[in-house]
């Protein structure tokens, strides 16, 4: 009975018109110890229907062939998927043909009198093309699950939008609701009701309640942008005048833009991405000045927000919690576009959305 340790024979094709040679190599072989099952063919025809019908581990070839050479059996090969290693065993070819064959793909030569050698450029030949199929398949795997994580990222992020809306809309309806009908109350008391400790009571109270819906209108809007409706130029304006009023910054807007209709996604994202770097410049930049720049120039929508303040350290920007700059990056993968970070220590922070506006929109 055979042992289940023994290793399977090596299916090895040999394009040889030389039967006498081919004797020599399953002799090199045995007595190398190489198992291995070896087939012999002769012409190109015979080689392209055994690889097209079998599956060989390797393929040992003559160069120089009746009516064809080792390149046209090379070429011939690579038409099947996952071809097996290629091997010349040849004694004319010169070392300048065989660096030129080897630069085409092909895995190895070897002269045919140094046989010797040959079991041992056949396991190096064999190795060295399972760890390519094993770093392609790798590659394979890796970007498959980059492309789920780009359909996550973008199914998160039409969640998080959709939640926001479904919020804003409550607090519409709920709150906005509750805070009239007191400001309906406060008034029939102070109508009714003329004595000064009342009359105060009103007023304290009527300002608390203007705070409430200022703060519900605030929350509102960074919820769900309704003044996206009145076109992106409105709506980055408007972040850059709260933006300024909010932290006393200086804040330039720089706004041309041709394109009459943008898609929503496309203005969803830039809206986004000028409110989450304000934000962070309101949190970490002490700076003095910010400027906001939008323009769809070479049909590319670009918005570039820039400060003078201290800029990021490189270790704030690799930290595994820098969540900020990575939804961003990931929000313009999304959207078709890219996202650049651009930083000095000291010298303030440049951000810059590019999409093209040839990107069809999604959602």
């Amino acid at each position: 009975m055979q042992s289940d340790s023994l290793p399977a024979p090596l299916r090895i094709l040999h394009l040889e018109d030389s039967q006498l040679d081919h004797d020599i190599v399953r002799q090199a072989l045995r007595r190398a110890g190489m198992p291995c099952e070896l087939e012999r063919v002769e012409s190109l025809d015979a080689f392209v229907r055994q690889v097209q019908v079998s599956d060989f581990d390797v393929v040992l070839a003559d160069y120089r062939l009746p009516g064809f050479t080792a390149l046209d059996a090379w070429e011939a090969l690579q038409a099947i998927p996952q071809p097996p290693p290629f091997i010349l065993l040849s004694g004319a070819i010169g070392e300048a043909a065989a660096v030129d064959a080897i630069k085409l793909g092909m895995s190895d030569y070897l002269l045919k009198d140094d046989l010797g050698k040959l079991a041992h450029v056949i396991q190096r030949a064999i190795d060295v093309q399972q760890a390519k199929r094993e770093r392609e398949r790798a590659v394979e795997e890796l970007a498959a699950s980059e492309q789920r994580m780009a359909r996550f990222a973008e199914h998160l992020q039409t969640s998080i939008e959709q939640e926001r809306a479904a919020i804003a809309r409550e607090i519409h309806d709920d709150i906005g609701g509750s805070l009239a009908a007191i400001q309906f109350d406060l008034s029939w008391i102070g109508r009714h009701h003329a004595d000064a400790e009342t009359q105060g009571h009103v007023q304290a109270a009527t300002g608390m309640l203007q705070h409430a819906v200022g703060a519900s209108q605030r929350i509102m809007m960074n919820l769900r942008p309704a003044i996206l409706d009145q076109g992106l130029e409105a709506a980055i304006d408007w972040l850059a005048a709260e933006f300024e009023r909010r932290t006393g910054v200086r804040t330039l807007v720089r706004i041309t833009l041709r394109e009459p209709a943008l898609p929503k996604n496309m203005q969803l994202t830039a809206y986004r991405t000028a409110q989450e770097a304000l934000t962070n410049i309101s949190k970490h930049a002490r700076c003095r000045e910010v400027r906001v720049e939008l323009s769809d120039a070479e049909r590319v929508l670009t918005l570039e927000i820039t400060d003078n303040g201290q800029g990021i350290q490189p270790p704030e920007r690799d930290k595994a919690t820098a969540f900020g700059l990575k939804g961003l990056q990931e929000r313009a993968r999304t959207a078709g576009g890219w996202l650049d970070v651009s930083s000095r220590p000291g010298e303030g922070t440049s951000i810059t959305l590019s999409i093209p506006l040839t990107i069809e929109a999604k959602g």
